[in-house]
């Protein structure tokens, strides 16, 4: 299994960016796939998610109405785009599939199977 992220960078306050996950050696659409990010001294925090059945999407409050999590099953990919970026998005940004969620399983770093190597978004003041 692999999650390949791309899409980072460094972009200007009030800019916007659009992450991608490619997934392979799986079977996309079992899993719920989610998005984490990690700041330098700060733990791993979840960001949002996307259900695999319905596309339910979740969001942290501090991404909540600027950031918006989709899927694309016959690409086997999914997105993340980023709007309105704040100095505070800074962080690397990793990738997750969950072939079993259960519970509130999206904002679970634990939950997850499968982990992307993370992608870095640099937001200047």
């Amino acid at each position: 299994v692999q999650l390949q992220a791309s899409g980072g960078g460094l972009v200007q306050a009030g800019g916007s960016l659009r992450l991608s996950c490619a997934a392979s050696g799986l079977t996309f659409s079992n899993y719920a796939m989610g998005w984490f990010r990690q700041a330098p001294g700060k733990e791993r925090e979840f960001v949002a998610a996307i259900s695999w059945r319905y596309s339910t999407t979740y969001y942290a409050d501090s991404v909540k109405g600027r950031f918006t999590i989709s899927r694309d099953s016959a690409k086997n990919t999914v997105y993340l785009q980023m709007s309105s970026l704040k100095p505070e998005d800074t962080a690397v940004y990793y990738c997750a599939a969950d072939r079993f969620p259960t519970g509130s399983w999206w904002n679970e770093r634990r939950g997850y199977d499968y982990w992307g190597q993370g992608t870095q978004v640099t937001v200047s003041s």
